[in-house]
């Protein structure tokens, strides 16, 4: 029998790239979901419906009548400082509606994966390991530690994949990232502003598609850090968007973080130890010269400049 898998944020940068690998497996069959119209290019493909994860009869319904076996959730509020300024319409996703949903899971034995974040911890010792003590720095990483804790308390099947700095590129996208932003601005012959004192390691988006679908595939449980293979200071990961694409260093000025004003603070060093995901998932992480390969190549598909 097939896996009957639902996806929840099927229209953002995740969602986008999941789509093609649940199509790609005979084995599965899926529902995806998000707010709003199907925006994928390979609408009319594939089982789409729109849900709003804080509606809480909606989720029940759905549910009741597809039968997932797995969920996938990557629905969330990630703007972090909307969150600062927003808790209570944050919590509404991040908290509340990740209750409900793993409660659910738990009462129907529906396996639960879920996309956390780096921002759980404050960034005082990084790189981080799964296992580390979690110590968020703003409201954005204390709303996900809060959607990680109600689903372990939920009793549910869980895998929880916490990602760092997601980078990639997907048609009709409603926010951009770090790789396509330096790109962009200093392909247009502006200066960059970009802090020297913050390192991560910055995850290519279909690597984490794959992860999250191993995670729904395999039984495994618990807590799995999936990042980039590289530590790089900010500064560096866009000196070497600009040299890849043979843009010009010159625009790029190094600053320090609180030069921002930024309203949530940010964690000054995370990273990931990616150690288990690689043993229990088969995870293998691309370069980032093979991580900006691949987004040039998408670019270039799409007809797009930055």
């Amino acid at each position: 029998m097939p896996t009957r898998i639902l996806l929840t944020g099927s229209n953002g940068l995740l969602g986008h790239k999941i789509i093609p690998l649940l199509l790609e497996n005979p084995e599965i069959e899926f529902l995806a979901t998000a707010r709003g119209e199907n925006r994928h290019p390979q609408a009319g493909s594939f089982a789409y419906q729109p849900l709003d994860l804080t509606d809480i009869e909606a989720v029940g319904n759905v549910l009741a009548e597809f039968q997932p076996e797995v969920i996938i959730n990557t629905a969330a509020h990630t703007q972090v400082d909307f969150c600062e300024d927003n808790q209570e319409e944050c919590d509404a996703i991040n908290v509340v509606a990740v209750r409900e949903l793993a409660n659910a899971c738990a009462e129907l034995g529906i396996r639960l994966v879920h996309i956390s974040t780096d921002f759980v911890f404050d960034g005082a010792d990084g790189p981080y390991r799964e296992g580390d003590e979690p110590n968020p720095p703003n409201y954005y990483g204390l709303s996900k530690l809060k959607g990680e804790e109600a689903i372990i308390e939920s009793g549910a099947d869980y895998a929880i994949l916490r990602t760092i700095l997601l980078y990639g590129i997907a048609p009709a996208m409603s926010r951009s990232n770090i790789v396509l932003w330096a790109k962009k601005t200093l392909a247009a012959g502006k200066n960059v502003n970009a802090v020297n004192d913050q390192w991560r390691t910055p995850t290519l988006v279909e690597d984490l598609a794959i992860a999250s679908v191993e995670a729904a595939l395999r039984s495994v449980k618990g807590i799995y850090h999936i990042g980039g293979p590289e530590m790089m200071r900010i500064d560096d990961i866009v000196r070497r968007v600009a040299r890849f694409w043979n843009l010009d260093e010159n625009l790029i000025s190094e600053i320090d973080s609180t030069s921002l004003n930024q309203r949530a603070k940010r964690p000054a060093k995370t990273g990931f130890v990616i150690d288990k995901a690689v043993a229990d998932l088969d995870y293998q992480p691309r370069s980032f010269e093979e991580g900006l390969a691949l987004v040039d190549e998408q670019m270039k598909a799409l007809a797009l400049e930055g």
